[in-house]
């Protein structure tokens, strides 16, 4: 994504949104990964970042009153700023520091010490789940992981091409809300043959036993680069328990913005969801008062 991500973190890139109550608006990525987790039940949450990044992520997920004063005179596009400043006055926000940048499993392991010991859902800042509503297969994933007291759930989606991403072998193990459920006995990155045609997304619930795998890697073979694939493959050889749900179209669709191609595919579709859903808004009025 060079060189724009040399400017702005390609987690800032904007998406369209329907905002309630107001006009249609631009939204940061990153700000919609946050809604889905505050939609799945999370009040505290952790972002990683780079230790350049930090000032201008910090700013933009802070209360900025002066902002809103500054712009007053234009207080109708504000609207959905205001709805978000009020979600964040509820939220417990923690900013951790991955530096230098060693794998996706490694910026989740500067989380812990806000994480602690309990059960966490895990979601990468550069792709979205695009929901009916936001929030409910992150709530699906949790909910799963604490009824059966699971160490892992990843939501998975079946690919053309399985080589480009994280490969979970599975074995059918029923349904779970309306998903298909799978055991996970073996996940591989990027593998040359793959073994199943099912990827990973970059959503997931985990217990804390994630960073003892984590941990444990470091150890015994020190990588350049941490990877969560890594830390899933040493709970299933350690004996924990791990599953999956299979994403369908009814229930979402993950959109990836790392690539100039899924960007691009990303912009057009929330942009699609966005006229259809005005066009439904425009429909209701007229419907009330036909039938009045």
């Amino acid at each position: 994504m060079l060189p724009w991500t040399r400017g702005i973190r390609k987690e800032f890139l904007p998406l369209f949104d329907w905002a309630p109550g107001s006009a249609p608006v631009l939204k940061p990525v990153a700000h919609l990964v946050l809604e889905t987790m505050i939609g799945a039940g999370a009040d505290d949450v952790t972002l990683v970042v780079n230790p350049r990044d930090l000032s201008f992520v910090q700013n933009y997920f802070t209360v900025d009153k002066e902002f809103l004063r500054r712009h007053a005179a234009h207080s109708e596009r504000l609207e959905e700023t205001r709805r978000f400043y009020r979600t964040l006055s509820g939220l417990h926000l923690h900013f951790a520091i991955q530096s230098p940048a060693r794998g996706f499993g490694d910026a989740v392991l500067q989380a812990q010490p806000f994480v602690g010991s309990g059960n966490f859902i895990l979601q990468a800042g550069d792709a979205v789940l695009i929901e009916p509503h936001r929030g409910a297969l992150l709530g699906r994933l949790s909910r799963l992981l604490e009824a059966e007291a699971l160490d892992a759930v990843i939501l998975v989606r079946k690919v053309a091409d399985p080589s480009r991403y994280g490969v979970v072998e599975v074995t059918p193990a029923g349904r779970f809300e309306g998903l298909r459920r799978f055991h996970v006995v073996g996940m591989e990155e990027k593998p040359l043959r793959p073994r199943s045609s099912w990827a990973a997304t970059a959503a997931y619930a985990f217990s804390p036993r994630l960073f003892d795998g984590f941990h444990a890697i470091l150890r015994e073979k020190r990588p350049r680069e941490l990877e969560v694939t890594d830390a899933i493959r040493w709970l299933i050889r350690n004996g924990g328990r791990v599953s999956a749900l299979a994403l369908t179209p009814s229930a979402g669709e993950w959109r990836s913005v790392g690539s100039p191609e899924g960007y691009l595919r990303a912009v057009k579709r929330t942009r699609a969801l966005l006229t259809r859903n005005a066009g439904r808004t425009a429909d209701r009025p007229r419907a009330r008062r036909a039938k009045n």
